[in-house]
């Protein structure tokens, strides 16, 4: 089935691919929806033994039908479910729960609700059963089945819903499904919301916003707030942004933000935007020629680090800030993890490794990725200086239509909360 009401789906047996028992469906988890798009089903809940409720993504599911539900895979992670800020129960939460049918504004209950799969792969609650609460004693009336977006009442951005139960809610998600979110929200619930988030967490999400959206929320904000939330962000994401203003008002922002944070941003804007100086980050991880095996692995494994910049360690001769000292060689993640921690990076370079030049077109280090089968690339001027890196992400988002930030995630459930 590619449709089906999840209350009639609880109790059926959920299956491997050989037809192993593995527990029965107890209820499905949805993303909290923040707007009018219908929410994403992020998993189920299975009952495995007499008590523990285990988490199966929906990436997971095969096949639903009338007798079954059947996974890709017999294995499953049994560490008991925990419901997450950012998720709802379906069974648990949305059935019964009291919502206004929009087109003639009457009180309803939802009896069930449909998850429907999407070509994406996604399942999601796309129409709600619902039965009109008429007259007031609140006589049932017949069941109707309502596309989502015809119902009102189960939404974060509807009336009723404050700005710290957002907040909250927001907690635990993702930068990037945070800016999903946002998008769904009215202006006002937006600027809300900015006002309440960190400087640090208000910039991790700025940097997934489609261009439009990040200078409303900027301008939204006091210069000087503008000013230390750009100086969190990667500084080629703060390029990125600032190019999109006006030169007075970009250069005012520069201004306010302390000098060590906007001289790269600066460095940054002197490229064109298509070219590898205009895509590269200027912080990219480098060591000097003495460093061991086991400081590469160190910097390696900083979480804020990303995984394309954490693939590659850069090596020069000082300084370590870039533009470096003579740019020496690379040391590719993989070779770190197969030598002795105490030996030098400046045993095991890649030093025959093709370069970019800042100058070079995003077509060039398109091609250049695909020849290396690569994910991070050394950016060296002409006088042999590393001034900064490229990454495959930033090379995507080059690429990828410029709207294409305000698309849901195609892959939804592989953060179902952690639970797998």
């Amino acid at each position: 089935m590619s449709r089906v009401f999840v209350a009639r789906m609880v109790g059926l047996p959920v299956l491997g691919p050989d037809g192993e028992r593995i527990g029965r469906v107890r209820d499905a988890v949805c993303a909290v929806a923040v707007g009018p798009r219908p929410p994403r089903v992020l998993g189920l809940v299975v009952g495995v033994g007499s008590r523990r409720r285990i988490f199966v993504p929906m990436l997971r599911v095969t096949a639903v039908d009338a007798a079954a539900v059947t996974l890709a895979t017999g294995q499953v992670n049994l560490r008991a479910f925990a419901q997450r800020p950012n998720e709802v129960l379906v069974v648990g939460e949305m059935l019964d729960a009291r919502v206004r049918v929009v087109d003639h504004d009457a009180d309803a209950q939802v009896v069930d609700v449909l998850m429907e799969h999407q070509r994406s792969r996604d399942w999601l609650v796309t129409r709600l059963a619902v039965r009109e609460l008429v007259g007031r004693l609140g006589r049932r009336g017949p069941v109707q089945v309502l596309p989502w977006a015809a119902v009102s009442g189960l939404s974060l951005s509807e009336s009723g819903q404050g700005t710290e139960q957002l907040l909250a809610t927001f907690e635990d998600m993702r930068p990037a499904d945070i800016a999903h979110a946002l998008m769904d929200l009215p202006q006002r619930r937006r600027h809300d919301v900015a006002d309440g988030l960190g400087d640090d967490r208000l910039a991790d999400v700025l940097e997934e916003l489609p261009s439009s959206e990040q200078q409303d929320l900027l301008r939204h904000l006091t210069t000087d707030r503008a000013a230390d939330v750009l100086e969190e962000m990667d500084p080629d994401d703060a390029a990125d942004l600032l190019a999109d203003l006006p030169g007075a008002e970009s250069e005012e922002l520069l201004g306010l933000m302390e000098p060590e944070e906007s001289e790269p941003v600066r460095r940054l804007l002197t490229y064109s935007s298509n070219t590898a100086g205009g895509l590269m980050t200027p912080e990219p991880i480098v060591l000097a020629p003495g460093a061991t095996i086991a400081e590469a692995l160190a910097h390696v494994r900083n979480p804020d680090i990303t995984p394309a910049l954490a693939s590659m360690v850069f090596v020069a001769r000082p300084p370590s800030a870039t533009p470096t000292g003579r740019y020496l060689g690379c040391v590719h993640a993989q070779r770190l993890l197969r030598e002795a921690p105490s030996d030098l990076v400046a045993g095991v370079l890649d030093s025959e490794l093709t370069r970019l030049g800042p100058e070079a077109s995003l077509a060039e280090v398109t091609r250049y990725f695909a020849t290396y089968n690569l994910v991070c690339g050394p950016v060296i001027d002409e006088a042999g200086h590393l001034v900064g890196a490229v990454t495959v992400d930033d090379v995507l988002d080059h690429l990828l239509p410029e709207d294409w930030r305000s698309h849901p995630d195609p892959e939804p459930a592989a953060r179902g909360g952690g639970h797998a």
